[in-house]
Parts: structure tokens; sequence; C-alpha cells
């Protein structure tokens, strides 16, 4: 396992202006955090110049790209075009939403088997995110989606599990699909707590997912308008150097 950071933690800053910052705060693998709705990383921008922006983030960053992640559900052109950069950039992850409570789940399945179509022939590792609202805010449910649809798999991100509609339930029975995983402090109440003061047990986790033969990404993601009065330039390394020590034991 290794630890990367989404460029999201910074997501309010101009993207290589966020990148040039996580590369200070220590880091040197970064996700990118593609959001059609922000001025950060809009995925219809790189996608008018995949070259252009491919040669431009390597001439102005230090950090090796690892992962890809859209913030919004995405259509198949979108995303053909992203395996395609990701392709150019040595990417073998890319991270999407499950879609929205509601939809019906034999729509997703068709959703999620175009998309890892494509994915296959781009030789990328397609995952879906645990996210509350989201279909996979119920663990039963995110694995019933990866069964129905084999190859895919899930980005897991704890906090929902702890905090969301579902929290106190074990999510135990993920483990065995998780193909990439996103991580912050919190708590019941809070989604984006101080590091050190939440309820995710990093050492549980990790040895859980040694237990399933893990030896992929773990992200640092963080939200930037939660940070508060908090430093985040000491959260973000805190939580490294946090993480690090438990992936020496």
């Amino acid at each position: 396992m290794y630890i990367a950071v989404t460029s999201r933690c910074l997501g309010d800053l101009p993207f290589l202006d966020a990148c040039s910052l996580l590369t200070d705060y220590g880091y040197s693998r970064v996700e990118f955090w593609f959001d059609e709705d922000g001025d950060h990383l809009k995925p219809s921008d790189v996608v008018a110049d995949l070259e252009g922006f491919a040669n431009n983030f390597r001439a102005s960053s230090r950090l090796t790209p690892v992962a890809f992640c859209f913030e919004q559900v995405v259509d198949l052109e979108t995303f053909a075009a992203i395996t395609r950069l990701a392709k150019l950039m040595r990417v073998v992850q890319i991270t999407v939403p499950s879609t929205p409570l509601g939809t019906p789940f034999n729509a997703e399945i068709e959703r999620l088997q175009d998309l890892l179509q494509v994915a296959n022939a781009a030789g990328v590792q397609l995952s879906i995110r645990t996210r509350t609202g989201h279909l996979t805010e119920d663990a039963h449910t995110a694995v019933e989606l990866c069964q129905a649809v084999q190859g895919v798999g899930l980005s897991l991100d704890p906090s929902y599990y702890i905090c969301g509609p579902h929290k106190g339930e074990s999510y135990d029975q993920v483990y065995p699909y998780v193909y990439h995983v996103y991580l912050r402090d919190t708590t019941p109440d809070q989604i984006q707590v101080q590091v050190g003061l939440g309820e995710v047990d990093y050492g549980r986790l990790i040895s859980q997912l040694r237990r399933e033969n893990y030896d992929r990404t773990l992200s640092v993601d963080f939200f930037p308008d939660q940070y508060g009065d908090l430093d985040r330039a000491l959260e973000l390394r805190k939580i490294r150097m946090l993480l690090e020590s438990h992936l020496l034991v």
C-alpha cells in the first residue's frame, strides 16, 4: 500500500497551484479530481487538449499521478477521453460516483457495464465511490453492484459509513471488493474533523485491507470547505505521517 493525496484537498485553488503545495506538504503521488461544476479541474477543459494537458502537468509538477476521480456522473464520451489521458499518464485507476438513490438497479448495472467495457479496452481499473445519497450509501447494495458487474470494484470512503444514515452498521463486507480508498478523520456527527479527533480506525482498516491482499492506494481526501480554522498544511502533513506510521507496522 502507498499514500497519495487528491487534488480536491486544495480544490479551492487552481489545479497546478494545488499540486505545487501538495508537494511542499510531503506528498509524491496525486489523484486528479475532476469536477465540472468547479474551477479546479474541469474534465471538459482537459479533454479539449489531452496531450497539452499531460505535457503541461509534467513540466509544472513533480507529483506522480496515480488515479483519477470524477465528482459527477460522467457520460461515456468524456469517460473514454479520460481513459486516453490515463494511458498517456500511466494511470490505471479511475473512480466514478454511483448514480443517486432512486436510480433503478438495472439501469445502474447497464451504465456500469458500458463504462467497464471502455475501461477494459484502455487497461484501466474502474471503481465506484461509496457515498451518502448514492446507491453505494448502503454497503449491501454497493457489494451487490460489484457482484452484478464483475470487474467493477469499490472506492471505499469509510467516512460515509461512519457519519451517514447507516452509521453504526458494519461495512466489513465491502473489503473484498475494494480497489481504492479515500481517507480523512470523521465522527458520527461530522464528515471531516481535525486529524486525531475522529473515529476512523486506521489500524483496523489497513489490517482488513491487508487480509484481502490490498496493495494499492490510500488516498488522503479532504473537503476544502470544511477545514474551518484548522491549518490545512498541518492537517495534510499529520494524516500523511499517521498513515505512514500504520503502514510500517
